[in-house]
């Protein structure tokens, strides 16, 4: 579990984002809307998935209402609920349930991370892993058409988890903890 700013979840993810998902360039797509200041951070006060689930769907209408060029995507990260992964992977159900009843499919789509994210058929300690492993668990909402723009741009975007596995074997799990040392 990477546990960095304890006492400001936001910063750690900010800090996460910068010098993993950027740093480590784990999203070639992330820092443009990064430096342009087009990325929403929502810190959740939510202790239950229900209430989760509502801020959820707040921030998705907010995030379909605002202009692109304002918030382009939004990281709702939630420390006080659903910490434990299994929990957290069977919710994302409901946020795909919950972009459905409010007619955004193929509008919006939410991205998964969590501190101990695993891919299925993983290891817990499989360094691969760490491409989705956020300080705390994290709902991403992303526009689709920002998404088709990006890969349009991407020269070869299905050649993005290969590199990221490579950047990450490279790395490993001490290269890993020193990215958040400081």
């Amino acid at each position: 579990m990477t546990t960095i700013d304890a006492d400001d979840p936001i910063a750690a993810t900010r800090r996460w984002l910068e010098r993993a998902v950027i740093g480590l360039n784990l999203c070639p797509f992330a820092k443009a809307v990064y430096v342009k200041q087009q990325v929403r951070f929502v810190l959740s006060d939510a202790t239950t998935p229900e209430a989760l689930l509502e801020e959820l769907a707040e921030e998705l209408v907010l995030l379909r209402d605002a202009d692109p060029e304002l918030v382009d995507t939004t990281l709702l990260v939630h420390p006080d609920v659903l910490t434990d992964f299994l929990d957290y992977n069977d919710f994302l159900d409901n946020a795909d349930a919950a972009i459905e009843a409010l007619d955004l499919q193929g509008i919006l789509q939410v991205a998964s991370f969590h501190p101990d994210y695993r891919f299925a058929g993983t290891a817990p300690d499989d360094i691969g892993n760490y491409s989705n492993r956020s300080p705390y668990p994290t709902l991403h909402l992303l526009r689709e058409a920002s998404i088709d723009r990006a890969v349009e741009a991407y020269p070869d975007p299905d050649a993005i988890i290969d590199r990221n596995l490579q950047t990450l074997d490279k790395l490993g799990h001490g290269g890993w903890r020193e990215l958040f040392a400081d």
